[in-house]
């Protein structure tokens, strides 16, 4: 029996559009906004929103503790609850190139509905295109979502001397499996991604107060991440080797590939800069929500040496973490 596939038919706009629509998105995602199939979703929403769009273009389509559907959910999600939103609506949208085996699609579709739902969050409106054979990697997807603003005011300007930087979980897991995933070198390997929403991890942190900004540390990880905040800004951000969490797995694989995990991207993971005074009752509401069991205090915001951040290192030393420098690895998220 020949395997079924996606062809121009189905990106087309006729019978086979359809066919999709019906038979595969709709019992997936189907809700009253969605199900009227208009132009655009119709919602009733009051006060400020956040507002965030993404794109999602990772290879492999299929990697331990996730894969591209899950990702797209998550990466949406996440950056909403970084805005100190509650993640409510998604458009979904998905470049499916000819050839694409239907059975993956289904996989896919079902990942993203299992993901939405987790995330409590509806797919509200949509498009679906495809492109000749060769001309696609499989399946791109993006994503945009709407959260309805709880926590506004997170921002890097409101960093202040003496605060404290926490993560709420190991660096790296994502990259690293990703990677090992595209070179065949997983078998028999522990390794799985982070990928997960970080709504709950968000909230907790926020309902404690004293939360100046969040952020997921996503491509270009923690180092990546912490510079931005840094960067023009007359205060430094001083982590403590000592205190930075990894996974064994994950560092041997880094030093196997020469990477550095601070560098390595995340998908469920968030950084709280944190008021001094609230920076317990965050770390121990962080521990106590699912996914942020190994949350940890990586260091701290000085005044000394502004615009950078640095590593006090195990020995007694320091060096600067700069941005990433080029691409560590492509087609990652």
């Amino acid at each position: 029996m020949n395997e079924e596939i996606i062809t121009l038919d189905h990106g087309g706009g006729g019978q086979r559009t359809a066919q999709l629509i019906e038979e595969l998105l709709l019992p997936a995602y189907g809700n009253p906004a969605l199900n009227a199939l208009g132009d655009g979703a119709v919602l009733d929403l009051e006060g400020p929103l956040a507002f965030s769009t993404d794109s999602f273009v990772v290879s492999p389509l299929f990697f331990p503790g996730g894969d591209i559907g899950k990702l797209a959910v998550c990466g949406t999600v996440n950056d909403l609850a970084m805005c100190g939103s509650v993640p409510k609506y998604l458009s979904l949208s998905m470049v499916l190139e000819e050839g694409l085996p239907l059975a993956d699609l289904r996989k896919i579709v079902t990942s993203v509905a299992e993901t939405a739902k987790r995330a409590g969050v509806q797919i509200v409106t949509g498009d679906t295109k495809v492109v000749e054979r060769g001309k696609g990697d499989g399946i791109y997807l993006n994503t945009a979502g709407i959260g309805v603003l709880r926590w506004p005011g997170l921002t890097p300007d409101a960093i202040r001397p003496g605060d404290v930087v926490i993560l709420s979980g190991t660096m790296g897991d994502h990259g690293v499996t990703v990677m090992l995933a595209r070179s065949g070198l997983l078998e028999g390997s522990t390794l799985r991604s982070d990928c997960q929403p970080l709504h709950r991890l968000a909230q907790a942190a926020l309902d404690c107060g004293g939360v100046r900004v969040l952020r997921d540390p996503t491509r270009g990880g923690v180092a990546t991440t912490l510079n931005e905040f840094t960067e023009n800004r007359p205060f430094s951000i001083c982590l403590e080797e000592d205190a930075l969490p990894v996974r064994a797995s994950v560092q041997a694989a880094c030093d196997l590939l020469g990477l550095d995990p601070l560098y390595c991207a995340n998908e469920g993971k968030l950084l709280a800069v944190v008021a001094p005074e609230k920076a317990e009752a965050v770390l121990s509401a962080l521990k106590s929500t699912p996914g942020g069991e190994n949350a940890a205090v990586i260091g701290h915001v000085s005044e000394r040496h502004p615009g950078r951040v640095l590593l006090r290192t195990g020995l007694g030393g320091s060096r600067i973490l700069t941005r990433l420098s080029g691409t560590q690895l492509p087609r990652i998220c």
